[in-house]
């Protein structure tokens, strides 16, 4: 039968891998978030740029129609700005939970590791008392031998 401790490496390597796999998700999540927050930001500049383009364009002299276009683009602009920032918001949730799992999942290898790292000491320590009796046997037998 084998050692507590090599079966413990068992799950040990199963729990790492699982580790390993939930930071490579939490990077990919991270990365996504930043993309998605960086898209925001273009948006918004865009849109502060438009804003500014129109207004100048008001001054200029802009027929109503001219106007009426210029403005729903505007609109456009203002809902794909709050669609992307609800995508931002659900990202930001996605990362919260996969820093979240890969944690629970840190804290979980970690806490196998020290049970593994005390059962190596028990067996240890098990193994010395073992190895001491095994002496003390040879030392009796030899003394009874030299006795005799």
């Amino acid at each position: 039968m084998s050692k507590r401790s090599e079966r413990l490496k068992v799950i040990i390597d199963l729990y790492s891998r699982q580790e390993h796999d939930a930071l490579q998700f939490l990077g990919r999540t991270q990365q996504k978030l930043t993309e998605q927050q960086t898209q925001l930001e273009q948006l918004q500049k865009y849109r502060l740029e438009n804003r500014a383009g129109l207004a100048q364009q008001q001054a200029a002299g802009l027929t109503i129609m001219q106007f009426q276009e210029l403005r729903a683009f505007a609109d456009k602009l203002d809902k794909a700005i709050a669609g992307q920032q609800t995508l931002l918001a659900n990202y930001e949730q996605d990362l919260h939970r996969a820093r979240k799992n890969w944690e629970e999942s840190h804290h979980r290898t970690q806490s196998m590791e020290k049970i593994s790292a005390q059962a190596k000491a028990e067996e240890l320590k098990a193994e010395n008392r073992r190895e001491q009796i095994e002496m003390d046997a040879r030392a009796t037998r030899t003394q009874r031998k030299d006795g005799i």
